[in-house]
């Protein structure tokens, strides 16, 4: 199967994968760009995940004529710009040690690593630069149905970062589809841990809010979330 689009076939996001894969580095379009082209919605910001290490991204971007910003060198984060469009370009990593908020990574030249630190399975769905769909935890299926599911174990991703509990109603409000209903272990984990809410700062459980309220109809999610004690 492959995803297309013209955020995905546009010369300056091709130029960017190029300039990685040219090198005999990997680089897969991952997160919200392929999940909403997938679901037929707008695309807007470009994430890519490579095997290629942060300094090494930079020096391969520069070579070939694009400018380079280490917006997040530590966690494995290069902004690559071309010609005006950011291309967020990450390192494979797996999380070594979080407390709810910020996580100490380890990077990895393994893409499902990199998989089995994301939030949930259809967040985790990769596409190569010519489209094809790389899917090592199976997301395909959740994103079908149009289901969130936390990937692995659901107390874990949450405790991992309090605010994916309102990134899950979130994306429920925006891309769900309410007759399926909410995932039954994603609801008993966020009610368990809804207290880890209090420990993010109100600027990123206000964005968080607004952005859901900005779906089209936020009433089931918002709904479900106050049934589920947040």
């Amino acid at each position: 199967m492959k995803v297309t689009g013209d955020w995905l076939t546009r010369p300056t996001t091709q130029k960017v994968c190029a300039a990685l894969t040219d090198a005999g580095f990997q680089a897969l379009l991952v997160g919200g760009c392929v999940r909403n082209a997938l679901l037929n919605e707008p695309v807007s910001d470009i994430d890519i995940s490579t095997d290629a290490l942060p300094d090494t991204v930079i020096e391969l971007a520069e070579n070939a004529g694009l400018k380079a910003i280490p917006t997040g060198k530590d966690h494995g984060t290069i902004t690559v710009v071309a010609k005006g469009i950011p291309h967020e370009i990450t390192t494979f990593r797996k999380d070594v040690e979080t407390d709810g908020r910020r996580a100490v990574v380890a990077f990895s030249t393994n893409v499902e690593d990199d998989a089995h630190r994301r939030d949930f399975t259809m967040n985790a769905i990769y596409a190569r630069p010519d489209g094809t769909i790389v899917d090592p935890l199976g997301g395909m299926a959740d994103l079908e149905a149009r289901t969130f599911v936390f990937i692995d174990n659901a107390d874990m991703r949450i405790r991992e970062d309090y605010l994916r509990i309102l990134r899950y109603f979130r994306f429920n409000a925006w891309y769900g589809d309410p007759s399926q209903g909410l995932d039954p272990e994603a609801l008993a984990a966020i009610s368990t841990n809804s207290a880890g809410i209090e420990t993010l700062s109100k600027e990123r459980v206000g964005s968080e809010m607004i952005k859901l309220l900005s779906a089209v109809d936020p009433a089931p999610a918002v709904a479900a979330m106050r049934q589920s004690t947040v």
